[in-house]
């Protein structure tokens, strides 16, 4: 190809108005169906918690969004997973059919009281709604993987208010140690783009305070270091029990149906005699009061069998407000332990097991800069960071690839879901032979 002997910037105007356009298009659809998704979400919640007797409902629902999937959504049932398979290997267009199954499925599951989060549905609705550009404008492999990422960054941002967390969580998300710079501007566009979408429509996103954040001193960055390496073991337990779980279920019951109304009758009962309301649904009122005042120890623990058992068996919606709960309420307990105010703990065990756990410690300290002030940033940098590598090479993503590992080997572009595997057969090589005597 002839060098052009035009100026750089100028070949770059065309590539910044296509991605602009775009970008600023997939934004509209992914914060308007986020706004339609959090609208939704909310009249669930609160017709679930007047009519307490529609937990009895959950095995009922369980199971017709299992069938509903069995018969219309197999080529989309694997979700995030998907989204991130699809950026990696380009094959075939994501049917927009995602978008009305997901949502339809997490607001039934907060309906009648699953315990699910919201962000899973969110980067589904992005994703599926940015894909149909590419059959629209025929795009080629390339741009069809940056377009992919601006959806999953405009769901994030505008299903959570953090348009900054959102943009770096599309490029984060895709593989461990790696980011796709190529895609930096339409990420940040189409995030920043879909949260005003989202607040233009009126989404108004839950306020969480930190009164005061203390100077940095020698004993809370120790402290951050522990807690990191607590919040990050804590990351790891949840997706591997989530994932221990699925895969169980899926070797015990073969009619896929059957598994979230199993799940439903246990997380109905169970909720419903214990009376730990508190541990299904988004748990939001839960999160708030993490902030502001001393809570039960073991909140963190109920929350995270309450989750493991409802995204286990199958039903619909995502991981990271439940592992905002969870580590909020985790920091919450830690805090009288390590002497430091339970506020600042609460909101670092907000971010820092998400980011153990999804692996994305850039997006998660991202994300409490936004949510809690600028002034926190180095304690959740350096808790995140610590959570991000104490994780291992795990996580919620099974899709999610090894760009460049950790600290122990993992071949490079392996999926974290294959990795489990490939270490079992390296130990089987690496075994001396026995000879008989």
């Amino acid at each position: 190809m002839k060098p052009s002997k035009r100026p750089e910037q100028i070949d770059l105007l065309p590539y910044m108005g296509k991605w602009l356009l775009l970008a600023s298009a997939v934004a509209v659809l992914a914060g308007s169906a986020s706004a339609f998704f959090l609208f939704a979400l909310e009249w669930a919640t609160e017709t679930r918690v007047s009519h307490r007797w529609l937990l009895w409902l959950l095995p009922i629902a369980g199971f017709a969004v299992g069938w509903l999937y069995l018969r219309f959504g197999q080529h989309v049932e694997a979700g995030n997973n998907l989204l991130i398979d699809e950026i990696h290997d380009p094959k075939k267009i994501i049917p927009l059919r995602m978008a009305p199954l997901v949502l339809g499925g997490t607001v039934v599951s907060h309906l009648f009281g699953a315990s699910v989060g919201r962000e899973g549905t969110a980067v589904q609705m992005g994703g599926a709604l940015a894909d149909q550009f590419t059959h629209l404008f025929k795009l080629k492999h390339e741009d069809r993987r940056i377009i992919l990422m601006a959806g999953i960054s405009a769901g994030f941002a505008s299903v959570f208010g953090t348009p900054l967390a959102g943009a770096i969580f599309g490029l984060e998300v895709l593989a461990i140690g790696r980011l796709r710079y190529d895609a930096i501007l339409p990420c940040m566009v189409a995030a920043i783009v879909a949260d005003q979408v989202g607040l233009l429509w009126g989404v108004h996103h839950t306020h969480y305070v930190i009164p005061f954040i203390p100077a940095i001193s020698t004993w809370l960055l120790v402290v951050m270091v522990i807690a990191g390496a607590i919040f990050g073991l804590t990351g790891k337990v949840f997706a591997d029990a989530t994932h221990a779980i699925s895969a169980w279920m899926k070797r015990r019951v073969s009619y896929a149906p059957f598994r979230p109304f199993l799940g439903g009758v246990l997380v109905a009962s169970a909720a419903w005699f214990l009376g730990a309301d508190r541990y299904i649904g988004l748990g939001i009122s839960t999160i708030v009061d993490a902030f502001q005042q001393p809570l039960a120890p073991y909140d963190f623990a109920g929350k995270m069998a309450f989750t493991i058992a409802s995204l286990g068996t199958g039903f619909k919606g995502g991981e990271v407000t439940p592992l905002f709960y969870i580590g909020a309420t985790l920091g919450n307990a830690l805090a009288p332990l390590m002497n430091v105010p339970f506020p600042l703990l609460a909101g670092i065990g907000f971010v820092a097991v998400f980011a153990g756990a999804a692996n994305t410690p850039i997006a998660s300290t991202l994300m409490a800069m936004e949510l809690f002030g600028a002034e926190i940033g180095v304690y959740a940098g350096v808790a995140c960071v610590v959570s991000y590598l104490f994780s291992g090479h795990t996580g919620i993503y099974r899709s999610q690839r090894v760009g460049h590992a950790k600290h122990r080997h993992a071949p490079e572009g392996i999926k974290l879901g294959e990795l489990h595997a490939y270490r079992q057969a390296q130990s089987q090589q690496a075994k001396p032979e026995t000879t008989e005597i």
